[in-house]
């Protein structure tokens, strides 16, 4: 037994080892074992040594000390798994239920694409060469109203030249990939095709198309495309006529000074809905071509923009059922399948007799004479009071017989009508007769399919592929070779004298690269950009250094500047893109790797470029954002997120624009309801992945002004070595949108800028001493130099020129009523009392005296508040007419014009309502007609909102809305409180003590409020 002097104090044994004897006798007892065969005495020795060596190493003295928390009692987690695997150690319950333990891989798609590039009718490699002639290529962009087709019609374009399968029951809308579209069944971003489409006589043209969506609040989609295309197709549905997005985009195509064509989409619409006689169908058609043209007239009187069938320019389609013709292409259907004679045009009727062939009746027996026909002397002759007397087989401009008809009916309406009759009648063998007179041949299978799968497979064989269509794109439009220069005389922001600017207007592919960025797609997984943009000049190249200049660069200005490499060119087909080496000048690109700088618009250039850059002018929209909300991460740590989130919705959507209040809060502001919320969803669900709090919507205001400035209000630097002495007026009516529009703006000269003012009244030394628009360059208020050279001292003032601009502008921004932008100010400068010493009238004395006298004099002048209205179109039936009445004056909303639609059972009623008072007008309206309204509202103008902000005596009673003449004060005020302001609306605050001790007494204290 062991004695106690073998322990140490610890009670750690430190006596001999008492397994030494039991470990010999084991060893004894043990035979010894023979080496194997195949090893020799000196591998045995080394294994020996090895194994020595590894023993004295881990062996460890049994007297150590081990520490507890050095002891092992369970082997760790990558001696169980393995060094691959990773593995995670967490305390019980720290993951929630929800999450799985092991998470799956996580697919962020949120777009629709095609798995591989789909199959086509035509070689990619040959749109890929055609790209390089510029003469062959027409770019051009779809516009219309809501659901009026233009996705349809791109649509029957896609599956002329792709192998895809047609489904009967539901419309495939190709060109629609955001998960949105998919959702709402709308378009709500623009999106480019490129097809190879042959014209009548199969010559190949490469079109870049666009289709843009139709809703009133996604027009900035539509000038993104706009500024890049050479020919709008304009897409009217032939029932519903002209609509309110329809005749935004009709003028500011017109703005921008590209030609149009008119599509009237959705013809079948006259048969089965309406059925309308072709005779009365006619009238129909030829009402809505007017209203476009009285539209178009209204604008420009010019004879050459009318829209007319035998003009070549107006095509006729039913972009669901995939047919488009033209009078020329319908002709052209005469001459190629019946050989009639050009000199008598005698059996012109042929066609509707062998459609007749299904009633029994006796065919013609007049002889067919040999030869073609002339289909575009015979297409003449289809459109206008037009008839064919068929005992004399003339055409006459008087109708013989009461009942004649005209030659579209007679040629082209009634064929249709009776092809749509034949099949619909489910009468199989009078179909198969009709048919076989038409050469038209069907398996006997497909007369047994559904009426509108058998439909579409009667009328491809009978207008087979519309060639109409792309002649009259082909005809009308120019190609890039022509109309580049004009488009860069437009928009291009730099002198035309420049030998840039002349390569720029040349198209030339080996000139100077130069690409005009109008718009960014994200990629399917939402994490990087892809820019689109038309290649102005020279050729890209995969691998190229650019320089990209953003819409603030500017040869003073340089700072919006950076280098990048174009990392991938692809075209853009919606569902797919094809990718490519190089993209000459002319052509519509995608390109992959400069997104980073780009915020709405860009101007790339070659990097090796050494001239004085400048860039293209940004988007003119022709509509403005009035609606904003304010968004907050519900866990506050989540805001990095969210702010990444909104610049990413800052690069997607063109005329979205967010802010920080001074209250801290980031606004989203957008064109309305639907807009917002389509910008929530990607800001949720696309960039940010968070969860977002979103206030109320809310409305944007401005700050205006009604009378000239009671007083000449004066301030002083804080050095009190300066003075500066304005006062404030309104513009006259109409010249604010004139800055807005472009129409009058700092780049033009004096002397034109001077021409423009005198038609409001302006004597030309006004009209040539303005200074500055604010508060941006195309901004509603005017700065303007009233001083004498006799009281001022001239050329000390244009030193400070620069700083009383930007003590202008930062005061245009932000009005003292409710920090909202001024609009339709004018302030004049009327003295001027400067330092000689230029170290006292620098930036930081000067610009916010500029701000200070800015404000004061605006609030010498009877401040008014000026709130958004939006036009609303309304179309419903007869009997709902007096519920939208009663829906809109609860919204101090009024009717300008209750009309009924021409050929349908709709009313339309036009009316103006308040943006503020707009949120769910078009819930309520619905809920009030059943479902049976449908409205678009879109911004129209500002308003002056009735009362005074600055009456601090209007009583306001909390929780109740205000009315009459405190509307004003209680909106100012709640404004103000929104954003952490302070009640208190007083220009004594502004003014300098001894102003204010003067006005008070000489008895005029009433006017610092």
């Amino acid at each position: 037994m062991a004695s106690f002097a073998e322990y140490d104090e610890f009670g750690n044994y430190i006596g001999p080892d008492i397994d030494s004897d039991e470990d010999e006798e084991m060893d004894a007892d043990e035979p010894q074992q023979q080496p194997l065969e195949g090893f020799d005495d000196d591998e045995e020795e080394a294994e020996e040594n090895n194994e020595m060596a590894v023993m004295q190493i881990d062996s460890i003295p049994r007297n150590q000390v081990v520490l507890h928390e050095d002891k092992k009692y369970y082997p760790t987690a990558q001696e169980v798994y393995g060094e691959d695997v990773e593995t995670m150690v967490q305390e019980e319950d720290a993951q929630p239920l929800s999450e799985p333990i092991v998470a799956p891989v996580k697919v962020r798609k949120w777009a629709v694409e095609e798995k591989g590039l789909p199959e086509t009718r035509y070689d990619k490699g040959f749109l890929v060469d055609m790209m390089s002639h510029p003469s062959m290529i027409r770019n051009i962009a779809l516009v219309g109203h809501l659901h009026h087709g233009k996705t349809s019609l791109l649509d029957m374009l896609v599956f002329e030249t792709h192998n895809l399968t047609w489904s009967s029951d539901a419309p495939t809308l190709y060109s629609d990939t955001h998960v949105l579209s998919r959702l709402r069944a709308i378009s709500v971003k623009s999106s480019p095709m490129s097809l190879v489409l042959p014209t009548t006589y199969g010559k190949s043209h490469l079109l870049h198309i666009i289709d843009t969506p139709g809703h009133v609040n996604f027009v900035d989609e539509v000038a993104a495309a706009v500024r890049v295309v050479d020919g709008v197709v304009v897409v009217v549905d032939v029932v519903e006529g002209m609509m309110v997005n329809t005749e935004m985009c009709i003028r500011h195509v017109m703005g921008e000074g590209l030609k149009m064509v008119l599509v009237l989409n959705k013809m079948d619409r006259l048969i089965m809905e309406l059925r309308l006689p072709p005779a009365e169908a006619y009238y129909k058609i030829r009402h809505t071509i007017e209203e476009v043209n009285n539209f178009i007239s209204g604008i420009n009187p010019d004879p050459a923009l009318r829209l007319s069938p035998e003009n070549g320019n107006v095509a006729f389609a039913s972009a669901d059922m995939g047919w488009c013709f033209t009078l020329r292409s319908f002709a052209q259907l005469y001459s190629d399948n019946y050989g009639w004679s050009s000199a008598k045009l005698s059996s012109a009727d042929l066609m509707a007799e062998a459609i007749d062939a299904s009633s029994n009746s006796a065919p013609s027996k007049t002889k067919v004479p040999t030869g073609k026909m002339d289909a575009g002397r015979f297409a003449e002759r289809l459109w206008g009071d037009i008839y064919f007397d068929k005992s004399t087989r003339k055409f006459t401009r008087k109708a013989q017989d009461p009942s004649a008809l005209r030659t579209f009916v007679m040629f082209v309406l009634e064929p249709i009508y009776k092809l749509y009759a034949a099949v619909l009648s489910k009468d199989t063998e009078s179909l198969k007769a009709t048919l076989s007179k038409l050469s038209i041949h069907l398996k006997p299978v497909m007369y047994k399919m559904d009426v509108r799968p058998l439909l579409k497979a009667v009328l491809d064989q009978f207008f087979g592929k519309s060639t109409g269509f792309v002649d009259m794109v082909v005809e009308h439009f120019p190609s890039p070779d022509e109309a580049t220069a004009a488009k860069v005389e437009r928009t291009y922001n730099g002198p035309m004298s420049s030998e840039l600017a002349h390569a720029l207007q040349r198209c030339d592919p080996n000139g100077p690269t130069v690409i005009h960025i109008t718009k960014l797609y994200n990629t399917t997984d939402a994490q990087s950009f892809r820019a689109f943009g038309r290649v102005i000049s020279g050729t890209v190249r995969q691998g190229m250094e650019v320089k990209v200049l953003g819409e603030n660069y500017s040869p003073e200005d340089e700072e919006d500047v950076m280098k990048a490499i174009v990392e991938d060119i692809w075209v853009g087909e919606s569902r797919y893109v094809l990718p490519t080496q190089e993209a000459p000048a002319g052509n519509l690109v995608l390109l992959g790797g400069i997104d980073a700088s780009i915020t709405k618009t860009a101007t790339v250039v070659d990097a090796s470029i050494p001239d004085e850059l400048y860039i293209f002018r940004p988007l003119r929209h022709f509509t403005q954002s009035v609606l904003k909300i304010a968004v907050e991460p519900i866990a506050p740590s989540e805001l990095p997120k969210m702010l990444a989130g909104l610049r990413s919705i800052n690069k997607s959507y063109p005329l979205v624009s967010t802010k920080v209040e001074e209250s801290g809060e980031h606004v989203i502001i957008g064109t309305g309801e639907l807009y917002l919320d389509c910008v929530m969803h990607d800001l949720r669900k696309l960039y940010a992945e968070i969860e977002v709090k979103v206030s109320d919507p809310v409305t944007r205001f401005c700050e205006t002004v009604l009378e000239t400035s009671a007083l000449k209000c004066y301030a002083d630097t804080p050095n009190k070595k300066n003075r500066l002495t304005m006062i404030a007026e309104p513009l006259d009516k109409g010249l604010p949108e004139d800055i807005e529009t472009g129409r009058v703006s700092m780049r033009m000269t004096p002397k034109e800028r001077g021409n423009h003012f005198q038609k409001y009244g302006w004597d030309t030394l006004a009209s040539r001493s303005i200074w500055a628009f604010g508060p941006e360059e195309s901004g509603p208020n005017v700065l303007v130099d009233d001083t004498l050279p006799s009281e001022v001292d001239k050329k000390m003032l244009n030193v400070v020129k620069e700083h009383v601009r930007q003590g202008f502008q930062w005061g245009a921004r932000e009005g003292p009523l409710c920090d909202e932008p001024m609009r339709g100010v004018k302030f004049r400068i009327l003295g001027a009392s400067l330092a000689e010493e230029p170290i006292y009238r620098g930036g930081g004395q000067i610009v916010p005296t500029a701000r200070r006298v800015c404000y004061s004099s605006f609030l010498m002048a009877t401040p008014r508040l000026m709130e958004p209205v939006y036009y609303v179109e309304v179309q419903a039936p007869a009997d709902c007419i007096s519920a939208v009445y009663t829906v809109l004056a609860r919204r101090r909303g009024h009717v300008t014009q209750d009309i009924p639609k021409a050929g349908s059972p709709l009313y339309t009623v036009k009316a103006l309502i308040p943006v503020i008072d707009a949120n769910g007008f078009e819930t309520d309206l619905r809920t009030a007609t059943q479902g049976q309204a449908f409205c678009q509202q879109v911004f129209d103008h500002w308003a002056i909102v009735p009362g005074d902000p600055t009456d601090s005596t209007v009583r306001l009673r909390p929780l109740e809305p205000a009315s009459g003449q405190a509307l004003a004060r209680d909106l100012a005020l709640k404004t103000r409180r929104r954003k952490g302001l302070g009640d208190q609306i007083a220009v004594s605050k502004y003014l300098d003590d001894e102003f204010v001790l003067a006005l008070t007494s000489s008895g005029h204290a009433d006017l610092l409020g």
